[in-house]
């Protein structure tokens, strides 16, 4: 299929770039369309010619270039801080993965500043015990900037009136927040620098993207952050500022629906969310503390433990009728191994009434009562298991189960960090 798109289906941090980094072996193209420096993806692959396994950090940069062959593109709807673009870059290089002459950036992505990040800042300070739960990257006051039309885009670095105009900006942003320490002649200089750094990484990403589909060439879109993030579905205010969904693909890479083959969902086998909002399924207790604990739930761009509960199918739901996921990967099924029993999320309800989807009232969303369904676990390991086949009957019972409930098929399975891990169900 020409385009194939792996999008998160809940509140991010499913494992969605070790998908990517497994189908990319078969993409010419791996293109960021949505987010920033905000999201994160820790792969663990060999590198160099005596394959030594890796850890890998993504936070900007497609994870898809941990495969030497492909390409990265980072579309018009991404936001780009250069200086992490760069420390990104040199990092992964000093790894032994070197992105040199194949990571494209479009001439259309707005830019995030240092000043965007104290901002972002002040902005969280400003909310007090409202706060968003940020991961203060400057990627919010970004898109504002974009929307409200005084954003700078990467062709703005190469204008002759890139000073003029960024001085403009902050001082706009004096006058909304106050004065805040900022260097902002060091960061006209530091950026003249970067600008002619950048230069070569510059491209017509409409052009790039639509020339490659002509000549065949297979592109995988990695999603950043997830459904319940998305600026207008997600659990509002307590989101990212981009759109996370299948629309956000379409409008920050810049291609047609028609041309998008194959649509998969990435979802975790319990749930977990960083930062503020409500979170139905929750598990303040023993087993919210076993799943942190076991599963290392600790985000890549942040630093944050999560917040973790049982699997919630209502917000699957309500994430497959936006996506519309062709099959879904199903991660960190391992992590749940040691379980007696296994709950996961099947109703909403208000005042004994069943909601029939997510409501956009947080306060209802945190008032409902979860009704669940209860599998028996399968106490024992499946980490080494590479056929679904080999699976426990227990443990195939709870894949079934989602499956029936979902309507939707499970095409992997994810059994532990490494590439090896992971299970093609046919």
């Amino acid at each position: 299929m020409s385009v194939a798109v792996v999008l998160g289906t809940q509140w991010g941090d499913e494992g969605k770039g070790k998908l990517v980094d497994v189908l990319s072996a078969k993409a010419d193209i791996c293109a960021r369309v949505a987010g920033g420096n905000n999201a994160g993806h820790t792969l663990i692959v060999p590198i160099g010619p005596e394959r030594v396994q890796t850890k890998l950090v993504f936070h900007l940069l497609p994870c898809g270039l941990a495969n030497p062959a492909v390409t990265g593109i980072l579309g018009p709807g991404v936001v780009v801080h250069v200086p992490s673009f760069f420390d990104e870059f040199d990092k992964l290089r000093e790894k032994g993965l070197d992105c040199s002459g194949r990571l494209f950036i479009s001439d259309r992505a707005h830019l995030v500043f240092d000043f965007h990040q104290i901002v972002d800042g002040l902005k969280e300070v400003e909310l007090g015990q409202s706060s968003i739960g940020t991961t203060k990257k400057g990627i919010g006051p970004a898109y504002s900037a974009k929307a409200s039309r005084s954003g700078l885009r990467v062709h703005h670095l190469f204008d002759p009136a890139f000073a003029d105009k960024f001085c403009k900006i902050v001082e706009g942003r004096y006058k909304r927040y106050g004065y805040f320490e900022y260097d902002t002649e060091g960061e006209i200089e530091r950026y003249k620098g970067l600008a002619e750094r950048l230069r070569p990484f510059v491209v017509d990403t409409v052009v790039y993207i639509h020339e490659a589909l002509a000549s065949g060439k297979h592109i995988l879109i990695e999603g950043a952050n997830a459904m319940m993030l998305d600026i207008d579905y997600g659990t509002y205010p307590y989101v990212t500022s981009s759109s996370t969904t299948i629309g956000g693909v379409i409008t920050g890479l810049g291609i047609p629906p028609r041309r998008i083959g194959k649509v998969i969902g990435v979802m975790k086998a319990y749930t977990t969310r960083v930062g503020s909002g409500p979170f139905p399924t929750e598990q303040l207790n023993n087993i919210g503390d076993r799943l942190q604990e076991i599963g290392n739930e600790i985000g890549a761009t942040t630093g944050r433990r999560r917040r973790c509960g049982w699997l919630d199918l209502v917000v699957m739901k309500h994430s497959i009728r936006i996506n519309g996921y062709d099959t879904l990967n199903l991660t960190k099924l391992d992590v749940l191994d040691d379980f007696d029993e296994i709950k996961v999320g099947v109703k909403y309800f208000v005042n004994g009434k069943e909601l029939l989807g997510i409501p956009a009232d947080l306060e209802a969303l945190k008032g409902v009562e979860v009704s669940y369904v209860t599998f028996p676990g399968w106490k024992r390991s499946i980490a080494a298991v590479s056929s679904y086949g080999d699976l426990p009957e227990n443990c195939k019972e709870y894949v079934s189960g989602i499956e029936e409930y979902l309507k939707v098929p499970i095409e992997w399975i994810g059994t532990g960090p490494g590439r090896a891990n992971m299970i093609k169900k046919e």
